[in-house]
Formats: C-alpha cells, structure tokens, sequence
C-alpha cells in the first residue's frame, strides 16, 4: 500500500503494540486492527473509519483464554453457547462490568467478542499476545475491504502497514447475537 508497508508477522504485531493501526485479512473482509486499551490508536481508527465510538468495536481473539478477562463471569451455560459456534465467524455480545474502556464498548454495556477461525488474524493476536480491535477496512458507509487493492484505495497513506493474507472462506462479516437473549444483532 503506497506510505504502508507490508509487515511481517513480528513487525505487525511490534507495530500494534507501539500504537499502530494496521490492515489484515480476516474471514470475510479485510480488517483493521489496533491495540484495543491504546486510547489514542483507538480513536485515530475510529478517525479513518468515520465511525463515532458510540458504536462500539469488536474485540478479536485467538482463542478463549485470551477472552478469559470477560467470559470469567459468564454462567457455564453462557460459556458453552459460545464455545459452540467458535471458533469461527461468529461474533457475540457480552457483558463488560468495565473490563474494556469506553472506547471500546461505546455506550453499551456489553462488548463484541469472537474468538477467529481465520489463521493469519489468530497468528497475529498470538504475536501481539492478546485480543485485537478488529472492524471492517472501510470509511463509514463504504463497502467492506474485499482486497488488499480496495484497502489501498480507502487509505492510501495512513496506516502503519499491512500484513499480507488471503480472505477466509466466509460470505460475508461475523454474525453478532447477544449472549443475554440470543437475538440475532447483525445476521
């Protein structure tokens, strides 16, 4: 991407722990990613994306224990739900109790968690050595990032890289359901 180069696994991860955003494959879409308790690369992303954070983001995993922050207080009940549908494109609204900032939830009092089937994002929350900001590479009311070309196109200079992946094999971005009802947020 012209002004972002393309990272190495170690690179991309060093640069998301020195306040980075960068973009990455992940299931369905290209991503992009920060440091979800790096208040200030949280709201240059929100920036990029012209996304308010009222919102509310995604937090990415590779897998549940790097959640564990959050599903601790889950009922086992809770805690089987979603380890039925993960890993894998499914995305679910949890209580926070103020585990994440408020950059993070918006003004919600629960948190979109998903633990990642796609190998290249859960290598990278591996690298990193925790969960991610992970929201669609797009401005507000743009498609979603199919290709590392759209990426370039959205945000030509202003990521800190990218790191080179294939698409995983879903159709479209993760299903959201809250944990609390079931109901289906985003299908």
């Amino acid at each position: 991407m012209p002004g972002s180069p393309e990272l190495s696994l170690g690179a991309a991860a060093a640069a998301l722990k020195g306040g980075g955003v960068i973009a990455c494959a992940t299931e369905a879409v290209w991503g992009l990613s920060c440091d979800p308790f790096d208040g200030a690369a949280v709201t240059r992303l929100l920036e990029l994306k012209q996304r308010p954070v009222e919102k509310g983001l995604i937090l990415v995993a590779a897998d549940e224990a790097q959640l564990g922050f959050l599903l601790e207080p889950l009922t086992p009940g809770q805690r089987d739900a979603l380890r039925d549908t993960w890993p894998g494109p499914n995305t679910w609204l949890v209580p926070h109790g103020d585990a994440v900032p408020d950059w993070v939830s918006g003004e919600h009092a629960t948190v979109a968690v998903r633990v990642t089937a796609h190998p290249g994002m859960a290598d990278l929350c591996r690298a990193f050595g925790g969960p991610l900001i992970s929201t669609s590479a797009n401005p507000g009311g743009a498609e979603p990032a199919t290709s590392a070309d759209q990426v370039r196109d959205y945000f030509p200079d202003s990521l800190d890289g990218w790191l080179a992946g294939e698409l995983g094999a879903a159709a479209r971005p993760s299903t959201i359901r809250d944990l609390a009802t079931g109901e289906v947020i985003r299908a």
